[in-house]
């Protein structure tokens, strides 16, 4: 009687193992036909049905994060609050010397010129949800150099990552970008780390603190949320790199996020595309297209709150 309850058991788990690898593929195809076309390389990383299904396309390949980067640095900050060596609260004065100029992007600078005194949950919020490159840098000064950003999340798990550069250095040659990469699975498991808080790496107030900032972020409507219903909620984060004016080629268009249904479901999605001839919202629309596509699969299947 043992063997006969193990051996359907044993069936059973083939049976459902199977029926999800059959049931995901239909998604991988569509995936890959709405990318089929297109000049540029893409990839994607789906985990749904709590983390049952793992859906991916070029998923260990490299990718340059570019200001994907900032929810990372955003992990790391948050790990020495909860130590006790930072707080929320804590003021950081900035003089007119530590704005980056006028050529990167910073919300912060344009709306304080003259520089001025922010708590760190403020220059995080400027970060994650304006992906603010002023604030990028000086939370990555508070804690060390972007390294220590690498090495925290390699201690929580996430080994394909590579931090280099702050957004600065980043920027100042081309090249740069590559050596701040990651890969796409890589990113939905720190995704999928963090907002499931395994063996509580973030306390009660860091937790809810950062998905409510990566709620509000404000950049990239037109990519994961671009198709989704108005009401979808998302927290997400996005990179961009610009077009290489010399190549016409963009390295980096980006998004990676947490999509939730209504029902309090939710399934994360990180999408990379790199070395692409497209223009920048053909980029953005391959975004939208492989969440709208990802959104309508699990809005018709059976999937539980999770």
């Amino acid at each position: 009687m043992i063997r006969i309850l193990i051996a359907t058991t044993l069936l059973f788990v083939m049976i459902s193992c199977e029926t999800t690898t059959k049931r995901t593929d239909l998604l991988l195809k569509e995936i890959e036909r709405i990318v089929s076309d297109k000049d540029a390389i893409v990839g994607v990383s789906i985990i749904a049905n709590n983390g049952k299904d793992l859906v991916s396309l070029n998923g260990d390949k490299h990718f340059p994060m570019q200001s994907v980067f900032k929810f990372h640095i955003a992990l790391a900050v948050l790990s020495e609050i909860d130590k006790g060596k930072l707080s929320l609260n804590q003021e950081i004065v900035l003089s007119k010397e530590d704005l980056l100029p006028k050529d990167f992007w910073s919300p912060l600078r344009d709306e304080n010129p003259d520089g001025g005194s922010f708590t760190i949950a403020k220059l995080i919020q400027y970060s994650i949800s304006q992906s603010d490159n002023t604030a990028c840098d000086v939370l990555i000064r508070v804690i060390g150099i972007p390294y220590t950003v690498e090495e925290y999340i390699k201690k929580n798990g996430i080994q394909d990552i590579g931090i280099t550069f702050n957004e600065e250095d980043m920027q100042t040659k081309w090249e740069n970008m590559f050596q701040n990469w990651t890969t796409p699975k890589a990113a939905s498991m720190t995704l999928k780390r963090f907002y499931d808080n395994d063996s509580n790496l973030l306390t009660k107030e860091s937790y809810d603190f950062i998905w409510d900032v990566m709620k509000d972020t404000t950049t990239g409507k037109n990519r994961i949320k671009g198709q989704l219903p108005e009401e979808t909620i998302v927290a997400h984060k996005t990179g961009w790199s610009g077009t290489n004016k010399e190549t016409g080629i963009t390295a980096a268009v980006n998004n990676i996020g947490i999509v939730f249904f209504p029902s309090g479901a939710h399934f994360i999605l990180s999408v990379f595309v790199t070395e692409s001839k497209e223009n920048f919202e053909t980029n953005e629309k391959i975004i939208s297209e492989i969440a709208k596509a990802t959104y309508d699969f699990y809005n018709t299947t059976t999937i539980k709150k999770n």
